[in-house]
């Protein structure tokens, strides 16, 4: 994979980072391997993905200078370290860089897919709903609960447009794109290759015959 930064390079530019804004003197000098582990999720991701500057002869990209590359980093970043050693604080560190630089709320124990991107993300916040692979968001999108604290599942290959809302009990199927500013809330199980559109409860689904992996992803 090219990268910006070289590893070590990039773990510094973190910590500097995390001083800056938060400068508590915690212990970070778990970071290096953090950002390992990180970068070899990163690897995994762009590999698959075929947006503008995330792949190209042959390879992944990664640049610490693309925001929705480094965003996409911070969240792997905050949630390895969950993983790792829950409690540490460079999750807590990573998550709110995150939310510091990009205005994306994804908290570190969500479990977003091994392959997603974001595009312009700023306000969007996934919750803890239930993802798949080939799943890509734009700005001021919501993944959220109803009151019962039910949230949503999508399946493999959605994308969410800018403004739109998924909440409480959904099951969105495979290949399916969420239009911009829909609002689908309680909408129960929604058939595979859906476009989905309007605002509760009067949402709609209609056909596509679009693929998103082939078509958005380019894999």
């Amino acid at each position: 994979m090219q990268l910006s930064l070289d590893r070590n390079d990039l773990a510094l530019y973190v910590q500097k980072q995390f001083e800056n804004l938060f400068p508590d003197g915690a212990d970070l000098s778990d970071l290096p391997r953090f950002v390992d582990l990180a970068l070899g999720r990163v690897e995994h991701c762009f590999s698959r993905v075929r947006l503008k500057g995330f792949f190209a002869d042959g390879e992944a990209r990664f640049s610490h200078w693309h925001c929705d590359q480094y965003a996409i980093f911070l969240y792997y970043l905050a949630n390895s370290a969950f993983r790792e050693r829950p409690g540490h604080p460079i999750a807590d560190k990573a998550y709110a860089l995150n939310k510091a630089l990009h205005a994306l709320d994804a908290f570190y124990e969500v479990d977003l897919p091994d392959v997603f991107a974001v595009q312009h993300p700023v306000g969007t916040v996934l919750g803890r709903g239930h993802y798949a692979d080939y799943f890509i968001c734009y700005h001021n999108c919501t993944v959220g609960a109803n009151l019962d604290n039910d949230y949503p599942s999508f399946g493999r290959g959605i994308v969410m447009y800018g403004g739109s809302r998924v909440i409480g009990k959904t099951v969105v199927g495979d290949n399916s794109f969420v239009s911009t500013g829909a609002i689908i809330i309680d909408g129960g199980a929604l058939d595979a290759d859906s476009i989905l559109h309007g605002i509760y409860p009067n949402a709609r689904r209609s056909p596509t015959s679009r693929n998103v992996v082939r078509d958005i992803f380019g894999a």
